[in-house]
């Protein structure tokens, strides 16, 4: 028997609100792994098998903002209230391994485990489905985007506005979001200059995008170290692997090795560690 027009009609409202509604998150495995990377593209959650990452005690000289981050997520952790945080400054300082060790340290104690997303800077247009179908979930989730900065006439800081502070609805409860960025405000000053100097209304036209990071609760930064700190992280590093080198060589090669490269940072240390972990034959894990 073919359906009436009316039940037609319905059918045709039915699915329609299919469409228009949020993914279920039962569709996610959310106990699968303790990481997902936001595939916006095909509005899905991509599981980690493993969190690329340093253990916490292996961060060197970012003592306090390392002390900070921990307490704030713990609190998060716990169903407490936290603040969302922009980690900013100098380029290799650890920002993004910060994040992802305090992410792991803090579910070593949590009673529920704390899921990290990562979201790609170009997908925050497109957040709010992702925070749609987290709102339908229990589990407490960090969103987290590396390297956020924003440039010329991109409208995308508009989206996040609204997933710190939400819009007409407000941000789901079990949701944080993390950031890192090279700039404390996260434009570059010759574009906060170039705004001044074009607008009309200089102030008014630099306020909306620089108030950017003022909706982060949490400002952590980040400098250069000195050579002390520097040879502290390596110092961290050969004791951790067991790297069979004496210490003044130890030292004297890592001093070599940042002059090479006109920079000192925990980044430099990684890589310097992994050249003289294949010269001495030993591999890292």
């Amino acid at each position: 028997m073919s359906d009436t027009p009316d039940q037609t009609l319905l059918r045709r409202i039915a699915e329609a609100l299919d469409r228009l509604a949020p993914p279920k998150a039962d569709g996610f495995d959310f106990s699968a792994a303790e990481a997902f990377i936001w595939q916006a593209e095909d509005k899905r959650l991509h599981r980690v098998a493993e969190v690329n990452r340093v253990d916490l005690a292996l961060l060197k000289g970012i003592d306090r903002q390392r002390d900070i981050l921990l307490e704030n997520t713990k609190r998060f952790a716990n169903g407490l209230p936290a603040n969302s945080a922009l980690l900013w400054g100098a380029r290799g300082m650890g920002k993004s391994s910060l994040v992802k060790a305090v992410h792991a340290k803090v579910n070593e104690d949590a009673k529920e485990p704390i899921v990290l997303v990562e979201i790609h800077r170009e997908d925050i247009t497109g957040v709010a489905h992702l925070l749609a179908l987290l709102r339908a979930v229990e589990r407490r989730c960090i969103l987290f985007c590396d390297d956020l900065s924003f440039d010329g006439h991109d409208t995308t800081f508009k989206s996040l506005k609204a997933l710190l502070e939400g819009g007409i609805e407000e941000r789901p409860e079990n949701v944080l979001f993390y950031a890192t960025s090279n700039r404390r405000h996260l434009m570059p000053r010759d574009m906060i200059e170039n705004e001044r100097s074009t607008a009309i209304n200089p102030a008014e036209a630099v306020e909306e995008k620089v108030s950017l990071s003022d909706r982060f609760g949490l400002w952590l930064g980040f400098h250069a170290c000195d050579q002390d700190v520097f040879l502290a992280i390596i110092d961290g590093y050969a004791g951790h692997y067991g790297l069979k080198v004496g210490r003044d060589q130890l030292h004297a090669e890592a001093i070599e090795w940042s002059v090479t490269r006109g920079a000192r940072s925990g980044r430099v240390a990684w890589q310097f560690i992994q050249d003289l972990a294949g010269r001495l034959g030993q591999k890292l894990g």
